[in-house]
């Protein structure tokens, strides 16, 4: 089933078992982290904290943190239904009679739940507290707030001194970090020229209860629209931060989806049913109306502050560098509700289990362009942008040289420090028969390919921020036309025969089942 909140997802992880609710106090520096890694790294439970030093609501951890719960997450028992959809829509031709007209009615159902729907009233607005507010406040239906803006101080008698983050169970998660983090947060902008829609996940460096870092990094879209701001303007660009919000769109924020497609369509068409949004009260965005926490707020050109250190998913520590600062305006949430937040640093950590996803999700896009490739894989060690793994089906002399260049020039790809190239019987799931096959296969002279170009901003090997050097592997067997003088080794592989054999009379030969397989 899909989820339309947060609330339905944390039913079903309680029944099914996959939810552990801690009631004893928590401190959130540093303690957090060190029950959750102990869990994550056996592929534990998600867990749900009742009772946060300091903070006046609960926080839930790990939900993405294991292979079922990832599948739960979009509604599957397992992620090849969610690309064999991808890949039907890919393969649709126009209808040539009735019937296949008529075949063709329940996927045309399916897109219209990839356009969001949008609604007056929101139960992430239910508790509304404005910048500088002494209590929540609720405004009634004449309430002058949404025309509030950044540049348009608000109304005086809603103006006070309210707590906002300060009410958050807010996390230090490693012992260097610069602070305490928001580190699941759904950055929303819009690019001020297009007015397209960016759903982002940054993490927010948190200075005090009103301002936080925004960790956009250079190549990402939040940071692309904060440059377009136009000339002339106040400088001020509008952020909408979601803490909390159904599976579906927490996994598409980190979606890495090609430029200017919105990840809330993504969120539609994983869940099969549009997501809601509600306009936000001091900006003109509009966030997922079922979400947990919103905070409003913008940031400011030409405003920057130094951001980390933080423990990153790299399992090291990304330098502290000055990022932009968000002001929060507005801070919006349902009346009980849940923080959401993750860990990331050395794997395996949640953030791994999503990138799997990721990985069986977005392979019929990438076979789209490139029919030859049968898989790829993404190496948990190589935390996402330092190792991709790919097999082909070769057909012709140089093809493992051409997908090598062809990926550095692919959407985020292009941040592949190392791309591997084999052929297409081999199980590139399985990190042993990778490394047997590149380590007797590879020829250095001939097989390595050497490049420059961009990379990711937290890879620390780099000389220079934002691009290095980089390395293609082509370990495919090689032909004459490859100019290889001697025949190529068959693999050694027993007869499917003698394995059925052995195996039906495995009792018979007294010993333990666990060497069967």
């Amino acid at each position: 089933m899909s989820y339309k909140n947060l609330g339905e997802f944390l039913k079903d992880l309680r029944e099914a078992g996959e939810l552990v609710e801690v009631a004893a106090p928590v401190n959130p520096v540093l303690e957090v982290t060190e029950i959750y890694d102990r869990v994550v790294k056996k592929e534990g439970p998600a867990l749900l904290f009742r009772n946060v030093q300091g903070a006046s609501m609960p926080l839930v951890i790990n939900l993405f943190g294991s292979r079922k719960r990832m599948c739960m997450a979009l509604g599957v028992k397992d992620l090849s239904e969610v690309a064999d959809r991808i890949h039907s829509f890919m393969d649709l031709k126009p209808p040539k009679n009735l019937l296949e007209k008529l075949a063709m009615i329940p996927k045309i159902s399916e897109l219209n739940a990839v356009i969001p729907k949008f609604v007056k009233h929101a139960p992430c607005q239910e508790v509304v507290i404005l910048a500088g507010e002494g209590k929540p406040n609720s405004p009634s239906k004449n309430s002058k707030v949404n025309g509030a803006s950044p540049g348009n101080p608000l109304l005086e008698e809603n103006r006070g001194q309210g707590k906002m983050l300060d009410q958050l169970p807010l996390i230090q998660c490693w012992p260097k970090d610069g602070g305490k983090f928001i580190t699941f947060p759904l950055v929303i902008t819009k690019d001020p020229q297009t007015h397209q829609r960016n759903l982002g996940l940054y993490r927010m460096h948190v200075y005090d209860d009103r301002t936080t870092g925004m960790h956009w990094q250079i190549h990402k879209d939040g940071a692309e629209h904060f440059r377009n701001l136009p000339k002339g303007s106040k400088g001020r660009l509008p952020v909408a931060c979601v803490i909390g919000a159904d599976p579906a769109t927490m996994f598409a924020a980190a979606c890495p989806l090609p430029k200017d497609m919105d990840e809330l369509m993504l969120a539609g068409f994983l869940r099969k049913h549009p997501v809601e949004l509600v306009k936000c009260k001091t900006i003109d965005l509009e966030v997922p109306a079922e979400a947990e926490i919103v905070l409003e707020g913008y940031v400011e050109e030409g405003e920057m502050r130094l951001e980390g250190p933080f423990g990153d998913h790299t399992g090291f520590y990304s330098r502290a560098k000055d990022f932009p600062v968000f002001h929060i305006t507005c801070m919006t949430h349902r009346k009980n509700p849940v923080y959401v937040t993750t860990v990331v640093g050395r794997a395996p950590m949640e953030d791994c289990y999503m990138g799997k996803a990721i990985e069986r999700i977005f392979l019929p896009m990438i076979q789209k362009q490139f029919p030859e490739i049968t898989d790829i894989c993404l190496p948990w060690e190589g935390a996402f942008h330092n190792c991709l793994i790919v097999s082909i089906h070769k057909k012709y002399p140089g093809q493992g040289k051409k997908i090598i260049h062809a990926i550095w020039g692919l959407g985020q790809m292009m941040f592949s420090k190392m791309i591997v190239v084999l052929d297409h019987d081999t199980n590139i799931q399985d990190l042993q028969e990778v490394s047997w096959r590149v380590l007797n296969n590879l020829d250095p002279k001939r097989d390595i390919v050497f490049g420059e170009g961009p990379l990711d901003e937290l890879d620390h090997a780099a000389a220079r921020d934002f691009s290095g050097s980089k390395i293609g592997i082509d370990a495919t067997r090689k032909t004459s036309e490859e100019g290889m003088e001697r025949p190529w080794p068959e693999d050694i592989v027993m007869p499917e025969a003698i394995k059925r054999l052995v195996g039906s009379r495995w009792k018979e030969y007294g010993l333990d089942p666990k060497y069967l397989q």
